[in-house]
């Protein structure tokens, strides 16, 4: 019996150490942030300003980020909830890899004036597949 819960047990260590020392290994020296940048740039409403109803939104991004000639924007407080959504257009063809200026605007009113909150620019993905998903934030606080 004794012989028996020992074999067991080394059986178990053998297995759980080969698992240990096969598993895929990411240190954070290998986690690259993304320059989003090169795909879309915000000039109104910039980090951190002060906004109001009716918010403008203007900027360009590549024409991936754009379907149909619009992508989706999401306004949310500080816990993440959702205050105003919409959509920002394009202000040329969108159909090609360049850049793109586009413009929006949002209608909102349920805040509390001081808080802290994210503009959500969303890249458009009909396709639903999460590998096509990307978005940059813009912190803000409510005037």
């Amino acid at each position: 019996m004794k012989k028996t819960i020992v074999i067991v047990s080394v059986i178990v260590i053998a297995v759980l150490l080969s698992l240990y020392f096969s598993w895929p290994y990411i240190s954070n020296t290998d986690i690259v942030p993304v320059d989003k940048s090169t795909l879309i740039a915000v000039t109104s409403p910039i980090k951190d300003s002060e906004i109001s109803s009716p918010l403008s939104i203007a900027g360009r991004a590549r024409g991936s980020w754009f379907f149909e000639g619009s992508f989706p924007i999401v306004l949310l407080d500080s816990y993440r909830n959702t205050i105003a959504e919409g959509h920002v257009t394009a202000q040329g063809e969108w159909m090609t890899q360049d850049f793109v200026k586009f413009l929006g605007s949002l209608q909102f009113n349920n805040y509390i004036k001081g808080s802290k909150g994210f503009l959500v620019l969303k890249k458009d993905n009909p396709s639903g597949l999460p590998e096509h998903d990307d978005s940059i934030e813009i912190p803000i606080t409510f005037k």
